[in-house]
Order: structure tokens, then sequence, then C-alpha cells
């Protein structure tokens, strides 16, 4: 019993034993995602002035710089997370497979471009 039917069996229908663990992080990921979201919004609202030169003087305390490296990637990390289970819940032929090679690769690229950002303005030094 708790196998299902015979024909599922065959056709290797039922669990896969990672919805739980995709589920779960999906659910990590919104939390942090409040959290450090949060977060923003307030260290935001508390800088003195929005130019170029406050955002970089305040990107570049460890204490600012390092909480949005995790925003970054909780944030992708959430976004492909979602976007996984769209794609192999509504695409139902071949393409799937090119649809999460895209995704992956859209994820990676644009997380690299961000966290290079954030990188480059938290170590640029003062204009000379």
């Amino acid at each position: 019993m708790g196998n299902g039917t015979p024909l599922g069996r065959v056709r290797g229908l039922g669990s896969a034993k990672s919805g739980t663990h995709h589920w779960w992080h999906h659910r990590l990921t919104a939390t942090a995602n409040i959290g450090l979201t949060l977060w923003l919004m307030f260290s935001v609202a508390r800088m003195p002035g929005y130019d170029y030169a406050a955002v970089r003087l305040w990107l570049q305390s460890a204490w600012v710089a390092i909480p949005m490296i995790l925003l970054v990637a909780s944030v992708f990390y959430h976004f492909r997370l979602g976007l996984q289970t769209v794609i192999e819940d509504y695409q139902h032929d071949e393409t799937r497979v090119v649809w999460m090679i895209i995704l992956n690769l859209f994820t990676v690229a644009t997380t690299g471009i961000a966290l290079f950002a954030i990188l480059k303005v938290a170590f640029t030094g003062a204009p000379a």
C-alpha cells in the first residue's frame, strides 16, 4: 500500500523526494528577503543624502555591504526557485530543459552583475 497505482509505478509518477527541499529553501529565502528588505528600507531612510558620494560612503561600510550582498544572493535564489516551479508546472514539452538552462544562466549573470556593482562601489576609493 502507498505505492500508487500500478500504471503510476510503471510511468515513474509520484514523489521525486526533492519537493520538501525546494519548498523549504523557498520559505527560508522568503523570510530572509523580508528581513533584509526591511533592513534596507530603514537603512536607506536614515541616510543623510542620496547623491552618489553619500551612497558610496554608506556602501563602503561592512555593516552595509555584507547585508546588501546577502540580500542580492537571497533575492536571486528565491527568484530562481519560483520560476523553476513555474517552468516545471506549466512547460510540458521538450523545451522545459532549454527554459531551465536559460533561467539558470540569466540568474547567474544578473547575480554576478549585481554583486560586482556592490563590490565595485564598496571598494572604490574617494575620487581624486
